[in-house]
């Protein structure tokens, strides 16, 4: 009996989990997966998605256990800040990008050099199907040989290792797309 009750209570426990949450301000970009349902991207892409939107802590140490998760698949990392106006410019192609492969490749956004508050703020306006890391003395950054440039990208192929890192701005969205298919295999 009182493991029947028990198991009630665990059941009833992580049915609730994530209730009351909320959700990330202004919503999925255009395109976005989010509402396309489960099941079709593989499990630790669609866990990447679940996140998004969302700045996450952890620093350098959650970033790299985020890259091994992650291994077998390639990854698109980008770092920015809400104050970086090249940041701004190229993070719809990211948007876009990441709404369009995100099946297939993980992207994930690593928000260096600012505060949380105004990074919120800034992915209220421009919200991403994919997590940021914070990053506020650039560690996650030294991860991925990104502490110079702003707005930097590092390109990880699919055996986890790193293939690219592009300092700058993409000043075009074929720019970035021809670096994907160059590079996140």
């Amino acid at each position: 009996m009182r493991a029947a009750i028990a198991l009630a209570l665990c059941a009833a426990l992580l049915g609730a989990c994530g209730e009351g949450a909320p959700a990330p301000a202004g919503g999925a970009p255009e395109g976005s997966r989010s509402s396309g349902g489960p099941g079709k991207a593989p499990r630790p892409l669609a866990e990447l998605q679940a996140e998004e939107n969302q700045l996450l802590d952890g620093g350098a140490a959650a970033f790299e256990a985020r890259l091994e998760e992650l291994d077998g698949h390639p990854v698109v990392v980008n770092k920015w800040a809400s104050w970086c106006g090249p940041c701004r410019a190229e993070f719809p192609f990211f948007q876009r990008q990441a709404a369009e492969r995100g099946d297939d490749i993980a992207f994930i956004g690593v928000n260096s050099s600012d505060n949380d508050a105004d990074a919120a703020a800034f992915l209220e306006e421009s919200p991403v199907p994919y997590p940021s890391y914070t990053d506020p003395d650039l560690e996650v950054a030294q991860v991925f040989n990104a502490v110079a440039a702003f707005p930097t990208t590092a390109f990880y192929d699919s055996d986890g290792e790193l293939a690219y890192v592009k300092q700058g701005g993409y000043s075009d969205e074929e720019s970035l797309v021809q670096d994907i298919e160059r590079y996140a295999r």
